[in-house]
C-alpha cells in the first residue's frame, strides 16, 4: 500500500452537484502538476514497468489520435509548464529531474512517464463512443481489461445512477464536445486504503466501505473531457487526488 497523498483537493469535492455536474474548463487547464507529481510519477513508472498490459491498452485504429494526444500534451509542457519541463526533440526533462525518451511509436507508454493524468481515448462506432485506447495507472474500481474495445454504456456499468436516461446525457456530452472547449467533472470516493492503483472488480467489496465515519482517505477525481481537433477523438483524462478524510469533515 502506497499512501501518496495531496496536501488538498483544489475544489469542493464534497459539494453536492446534480450528475453528471459537467462546467466548462479553459482550454489548456485539463493538465495539472501538483504537490504530490513526484511520489505519483514513481508509481506510474513502477506499474508501466512491471503491470504494462495492466495499465496500457490500444487499438491500432486509435494509434494515431494517441499520437495527436501526446503532441497536444507537449504543447502545454513546452507552453504553459514550460517552467517545470524541459523539452527537446528526443526527451523530456520532468520537474522531478527524470528525463523521459520520447518514443512517438509508444505515445501512451510515453504520456504515461510524463503526467499525473490517465486518458483513455474514445471513437464513435455506430451510436456510441467506444474506448480504443488508454493509459491508466490508478484506476478506482475497475480494470482496463474489462473495459477496453467496449462503449460507454457498457462502461459505465454497474454504476447505480447510470440508467438509459444519464446514458443517453453522457453520450450527448461527448458528442457534443468541442476542440478548445474541454469540459469537467469530479467526483468523492471514500477508502480505506489510499493506494492509487486500485484495479478490482466492480462486483468484489472493495477494502473498505465508502462511508466518511469509517474511512480515513478522500479520493477524488478530476475528470476533463476534450475533443482533439485533427482525429475528432474525444479523451478522458483523470487526475487523481487523495487526502486523509478528516480534512474534508466539517
Amino acid at each position: 500500500m502506497a499512501e501518496i497523498l495531496q496536501h488538498s483537493i483544489p475544489y469542493d469535492a464534497l459539494a453536492p452537484h446534480a450528475l453528471p455536474g459537467v462546467r466548462p474548463l479553459a482550454p489548456d487547464d485539463w493538465i495539472l502538476v501538483d504537490e504530490a507529481y513526484d511520489a505519483q510519477m514513481r508509481h506510474r513508472e513502477a506499474l508501466l514497468t512491471r503491470q504494462r498490459d495492466d495499465v496500457v491498452y490500444l487499438e491500432p485504429v486509435a494509434r494515431p489520435a494517441a499520437a495527436e494526444l501526446l503532441g497536444a500534451v507537449l504543447s502545454l509542457l513546452t507552453g504553459r509548464f514550460s517552467d517545470r519541463f524541459k523539452v527537446s526533440q528526443d526527451l523530456v526533462r520532468r520537474p522531478d529531474s527524470i528525463e523521459v525518451p520520447l518514443d512517438l511509436n509508444d505515445p501512451l507508454g510515453t504520456l504515461g512517464h510524463l503526467v499525473q493524468e490517465d486518458f483513455c481515448i474514445l471513437q464513435k462506432r455506430g451510436d456510441e463512443h467506444v474506448m480504443t485506447g488508454a493509459v491508466l495507472c490508478f484506476p478506482a474500481g475497475w480494470r482496463l481489461s474489462e473495459k477496453a474495445g467496449r462503449p460507454l454504456g457498457d462502461i459505465h456499468m454497474p454504476v447505480d445512477s447510470y440508467d438509459a436516461a444519464m446514458a443517453r446525457r453522457v453520450q450527448r456530452l461527448f458528442d457534443g464536445v468541442q476542440p478548445g472547449r474541454p469540459l469537467w467533472r469530479f467526483n468523492a470516493l471514500w477508502y480505506k486504503d489510499p493506494e492509487l492503483h486500485q484495479p478490482r472488480l466492480p462486483a468484489v467489496p472493495g477494502p473498505g466501505d465508502r462511508n466518511a465515519d469509517t474511512c480515513d482517505y478522500l479520493r477524488s477525481e478530476r475528470q476533463c473531457i476534450l475533443r482533439l481537433p485533427r482525429t475528432g477523438a474525444a479523451v478522458f483524462s483523470i487526475h487523481s487526488f487523495v487526502v486523509r478524510s478528516h480534512l474534508n469533515r466539517g
